[in-house]
Parts: C-alpha cells; sequence; structure tokens
C-alpha cells in the first residue's frame, strides 16, 4: 500500500477519505493505535475454518488466536477511551438489539454452550465498535485501515499461492484460489478482494490517491478475485460499483469519464470474450448445479420446511455455525431466520435501511460514494453469503459505511454551465446621458 492510501484533506474535514503526497496531516484526536484495533477485528473475523494449508494449523490455535485477537482489540480500545465516550448511532443501537435477541435464543441451549460463547463473541465485537465510535467522525482513518489490513491478507494469500501453487489451487475445491498460509476460502478471498478494488476505484476517482499506488492494490487484487471463481463477490463489485460511482455522476467529471469507458470495455469484452466469460462463470458446472446454486436451494429448502415453535420462529435457536443439517445455509437471512428468528431478520433489514437512507439523504460526496458501495456489496452478498446476524466481515464493512456516513458532508457543488456574454452594440454602449 505504501503512504499513497491515508487520510488527508483539511483536518477534521467531513469529505476527506484519503491523500494525496504532500497534504495535510490526519486530524489531531485520532489515536494511530486505532489502526491496530481494526486490525485485531479483521483478524478475529478471518475465520477458523478452511482448506488445509502448508503448515498445518490445529483449529484450536487458530481459534485461540482470533479470540485473543478479539480480547486484545477490545482491551485497546478501552484503554484508549478511557472515559467511554461514545458517539450516538443508530446502527449500534440495532445492532445493540440484535445483540439482545441472540442472547435471548441462546439461553435456552438449543445449540449447545457454544451459543453463548458465540454470544460473547458478538458482544466483544459490538463493545469494541462502540468504543471506536467516537472517532467516527474521521471516516478517512477507517477507510485506510479497512484498506490496508484486507490487502495484507491478500498478501498472505499471494504468498501462499506462490510457495505452494498446489495447496493454493486444490482440487477439492476445484482449483479455486484457497489460502495456504492461514485457512481462507474462495468466497473470503474473492470478497476481501472485491471490497478494496471497489474503495480503491472510488479512492482514485475523487482524487484521494495517486494512480500508480492505486495499481499497486487494484491489479494484484483483480488477479486473486478471478482465481477464485467467486460469482457473488464479482457481481457484487461491479453493482456495488456502478451504484456508487452513479451517486457521483452529477458532481464528478472523472466520474463520468470513468463509467463511460467502463459501459465501452464492457460491451468490447461481452463481444470478443464472450466464451471465456461464460466458462469462468459456470466454473464447470452442470446447468440443474447451477440453477440450484451449488446445491444451496436444496438445504434453504429443508431450513423452510423444518417444523419450528412460535419462540425458535421469533427468537431462532440461538448463535451456532450458520449450517443446517450439517451443510451451510449460505444466506444470511435464512441464518439469522434459524439462529435469530424473525425478530433478528426484521433487526437486520433495519441495519441495512437505515444505513441506505441516511447514505441517500446525504449530499454527493466521496465518503457517500464509498459508503453506498460498502452497503450494496453487502446487501447483494447476503444472499449466497452468511454473516450479517453475527460478528463477520460484512458487520465491520458496515460499520466502516456508517463511519463514512457519521457527519454529514459538504455537497460538491455542481458546475455551473457557462452563459455565452451577448455582444452589445457600439450604439447602446454610449451613455445616454451628455
Amino acid at each position: 500500500m505504501g503512504g499513497n492510501l491515508t487520510a488527508g484533506g483539511p483536518p477534521g474535514g467531513p469529505d476527506t477519505v484519503g491523500t494525496r503526497p504532500g497534504a495535510a496531516p490526519r486530524p489531531a484526536g485520532t489515536p494511530k493505535a486505532v489502526g491496530i484495533v481494526w486490525a485485531l477485528l479483521v483478524l478475529n473475523t478471518l475465520g477458523s475454518a478452511g482448506a488445509k494449508t502448508v503448515i498445518p494449523l490445529p483449529r484450536s490455535l487458530i481459534q485461540v488466536v482470533t479470540m485473543g485477537a478479539l480480547v486484545a482489540a477490545f482491551v485497546l480500545a478501552l484503554v484508549l477511551n478511557r472515559r467511554l465516550r461514545v458517539r450516538p448511532s443508530a446502527f449500534l443501537s440495532l445492532l445493540t438489539l440484535l445483540l439482545v435477541t441472540s442472547v435471548i435464543s441462546s439461553a435456552r441451549l438449543e445449540s449447545g454452550f457454544g451459543a453463548l460463547f458465540r454470544c460473547t463473541r458478538l458482544a466483544l465485537f459490538v463493545g469494541t465498535l462502540w468504543l471506536l465510535s467516537r472517532w467516527w467522525d474521521d471516516g478517512a482513518t477507517f477507510v485506510r485501515h479497512h484498506v490496508r489490513t484486507y490487502f495484507a491478507v491478500l498478501g498472505s494469500v499471494a504468498a501462499g499461492l506462490v510457495v505452494s501453487p498446489g495447496a493454493a489451487l486444490p482440487d477439492l475445491y476445484g482449483g479455486r484460489l484457497v489460502g495456504a498460509l492461514w485457512p481462507l476460502t474462495p468466497p473470503q478471498i474473492g470478497q476481501y478482494a472485491a471490497v478494496i478494488v471497489g474503495l480503491t476505484v472510488l479512492l482514485v476517482l475523487g482524487r484521494r490517491t495517486d494512480r500508480a499506488g492505486a495499481a499497486v492494490v487494484i491489479v494484484p487484487s483483480l488477479v486473486l478475485l478471478a482465481l477464485t471463481h467467486t460469482r457473488t463477490a464479482t457481481l457484487g463489485m461491479f453493482l456495488g460499483l456502478a451504484l456508487a460511482i452513479g451517486s457521483l455522476l452529477l458532481t464528478s467529471a472523472a466520474a463520468r469519464r470513468f463509467f463511460t469507458w467502463a459501459v465501452l470495455c464492457a460491451a468490447v469484452a461481452a463481444v470478443a470474450l464472450g466464451s471465456v466469460l461464460e466458462a469462468w462463470f459456470l466454473r464447470g458446472q452442470s446447468q440443474e448445479n447451477f440453477s440450484s446454486l451449488t446445491g444451496r436451494a436444496k438445504v434453504w429448502d429443508a431450513l423452510l420446511a423444518a417444523p419450528r415453535s412460535t419462540s425458535e420462529q421469533l427468537f431462532g435457536v440461538g448463535l451456532g455455525d450458520k449450517s443446517f443439517g450439517g451443510l451451510p445455509i449460505d444466506n444470511s437471512w435464512l441464518a439469522v431466520y434459524n439462529e435469530q428468528g424473525l425478530i433478528g431478520i426484521a433487526l437486520v433489514a433495519a441495519l441495512l435501511l437505515v444505513l441506505g437512507g441516511v447514505a441517500l439523504l446525504r449530499p454527493p460526496s466521496l465518503p457517500r460514494a464509498c459508503a453506498i458501495f460498502l452497503i450494496s456489496y453487502c446487501a447483494i452478498a447476503s444472499y449466497t453469503e452468511a454473516g450479517l446476524g453475527d460478528a463477520s466481515p460484512y458487520l465491520l464493512h458496515l460499520a466502516l459505511a456508517a463511519a463514512l456516513l457519521a457527519t454529514p458532508a459538504a455537497a460538491t457543488p455542481v458546475p455551473a454551465p457557462e452563459v455565452p456574454r451577448r455582444r452589445v452594440p457600439r450604439r447602446a454602449q454610449r451613455s445616454e446621458v451628455t
């Protein structure tokens, strides 16, 4: 990443998401250790299940590392914010209500004592976000930490690909890219790559980073995304960028040029590389397998058909491992319904609606565009990925969006068209008073 994607602009300015070399320093009052806390939260959400690594890592050891990272993040955030000053946040209030719902559903122990452990994890996760909310008026700092931390994670994936190509592209996953040094699945890698590519593109359009520094992030991330063959992440990235850039079209000439070139390139690629793109998209699957979303639809139907009591319908069965009948649910809404019930679904829907509504009410700006991208991506990915109801990267993405929307940004003025000057006849220029 280097020093290109750093917070900049006028100190404390709400419209700053990055900087150029030689720009003003980061606003005073935001501790540098906030970046460490954010990186520890990212480490906690990497998970402990995935492909086999080059050096076998016991799952218990990975869980100790990830949970230890969360405890360390909470303690460090508490040290940084000893006076417990927090920013009022509808997003975090709804997330706290979701935590309460999770505790109520998990207290019955239908999912075992592991549900209470997951509630404790979610409580520490939400508590850390509350402590960090004090500095959310400087959303630029969190964008920088988000991009850099996930780019470091992708760096470990690339290193694993170089060290052991066979382990990084195993036959078990159909030759899709996995984490060979840390157990990461193809959807995880695809998600991280898509999010940082989208954010970096927006930073370039907003002239908050130089093109050379952005290329160092975008090019390798796109290569890793292509190697994962992750359709959800790819569609989420393109659709999220389309919505985010669309919000800048009236105020940014760079956004208009980029959008025009993107449409032209997409049309050419669809004609010239149609068969290649279709093969990449299908991943060698049969039509039946593709139509059932790689078997997901069968799990969804079984989950919806399972008998449930009234309390289970309202509150769910408690936090679990996002599976049903031993198979992954791979849908945030159904996972929330299974674990936190209809009340959980209502709270998660409210999270997205509140963030989306606030983003629509904000005047056009780069922070607003970044928030729209993150909200859109999470909403799209929720169809085939679980995580909106528990501590996960998706909640971190939404927390970043909330930070970007914490302080209303000043609208970028729309340039007024130049009015042609009329030529005044000489006779009219003479004074009538002689």
